[in-house]
């Protein structure tokens, strides 16, 4: 098959499809992560966790006639995507294909998939009084930041409940109204050390948790873990190549989407299966994913080389519990300082940079001698 066909087909393949990939994968992989006793510590005991956020690919290239003669960025499209933070793995994902349109406008294909006991944590986009009702009417839970334009009755005073290392909390009843029915609802109000990088000093969180399971110091910390999913994308744009400009088509970028996030699921994956083995604390602090899929990228097309394609075909019969111990025996095999995260140091403070508008340039060699000169005087 040629590029060009190849490149045709993808442009046509539906969003079902790049979901169906996402959900039918991830299902097989939480199984076996399950078996090996690879998830994270449940924050929260008989609750299912999930984090939602949105994402917007990168600006393609400008190789189709449509959008040839545009200055503008073409963008291919976006989708919300769902994550199980205990498996770390990404479960659900919903496409759309038009760029510019509100994350909200997926919100009901979203809702749809919510069930009874599970915790829905997100960002204030997703702070609706639809949304929440929704949740809580299917029996669920939501931790979610508060929009400001998210309108809402007081039923009690702000009281200070204690505090986190990032900030004091306080806390309030409230009552949302959606369409005449009425939520009560727990506002945890975080009143930071020190401001976000928004210059913002507040953080307000809705949750409708009952406060015997989880305190306002749980509620904050159940919100920050929310950046795990940001954490998530960063790691799939940089290291799988999630976003590839040349695929302009929306439908071919989202399923390459698709791809990257269901390449990043065996990935983690892995690091369950390891941290089955040598600790998951140990695996999710100290582990480097970059090295990870370095080694992994690097040896890949030796190792079919050497071992035929035929010969991994025996592990298309394997019973999960097979699946587990040949992956629990494999990890117990490998040097895990040599894909250690490299610790930083404390970060500097940078000086000013030094601005000459009548020298566009310097020379490094004259430099690297005024600054020698400098330092043996001293």
């Amino acid at each position: 098959m040629s590029s060009t066909a190849l490149y045709k087909k993808l442009s046509g393949v539906e969003l079902g499809v790049s979901q169906a990939l996402v959900r039918q994968t991830a299902s097989q992989l939480q199984l076996l992560i399950q078996k090996m006793a690879g998830e994270q510590p449940n924050p929260l005991p008989g609750y299912q966790h999930r984090i939602v956020d949105g994402t917007c690919l990168g600006a393609t290239d400008h190789r189709l006639d449509a959008i040839r003669l545009f200055a503008a960025k073409a963008l291919p499209g976006k989708a919300i995507v769902v994550s199980d933070p205990l498996s770390k793995l990404v479960i659900d994902i919903f496409p759309c294909v038009d760029a510019h349109a509100q994350e909200r406008s997926l919100f009901d294909d979203v809702l749809l998939s919510v069930k009874a006991n599970e915790v829905w944590n997100g960002d204030r986009n997703f702070c609706t009084a639809k949304f929440l009702f929704r949740i809580a009417n299917q029996q669920a839970f939501f931790v979610v930041r508060q929009h400001g334009s998210l309108g809402y009755q007081q039923l009690s005073q702000l009281k200070a409940v204690g505090h986190t290392d990032t900030g004091n909390l306080f806390e309030q009843e409230i009552e949302i109204n959606y369409d005449g029915n009425l939520l009560k609802s727990r506002r945890i109000l975080l009143k930071l050390f020190k401001p976000t990088r928004d210059k913002e000093w507040e953080i307000a969180i809705l949750t409708n948790l009952p406060s015997h399971d989880a305190d306002a110091a749980k509620i904050a910390e159940l919100y920050r873990n929310r950046w795990s999913l940001e954490t998530l994308f960063q790691t799939v744009t940089e290291n799988f190549h999630g976003e590839i400009q040349t695929l302009a088509y929306p439908k071919a970028a989202l399923f390459s989407f698709s791809m990257a996030l269901t390449t990043y699921n065996i990935l983690a994956t892995l690091k369950a299966a390891l941290g089955s083995v040598h600790g998951v604390g140990k695996i999710d602090a100290s582990l480097s994913d970059f090295y990870l899929v370095d080694e992994i990228t690097g040896t890949y097309r030796g190792m079919m080389i050497a071992i035929p394609a035929v010969h991994w075909q025996a592990f298309e019969t394997f019973s999960l519990e097979q699946m587990v111990l040949v992956l629990q025996d494999l990890a117990a095999r490998v040097e895990l300082k040599c894909f250690l995260k490299a610790i930083r140091g404390v970060k500097k403070k940078r000086e000013p940079l030094i601005v000459d508008s009548k020298h566009r340039h310097v020379s490094t060699a004259r430099l690297l001698d005024t600054h020698q000169n400098t330092q043996n005087k001293s």
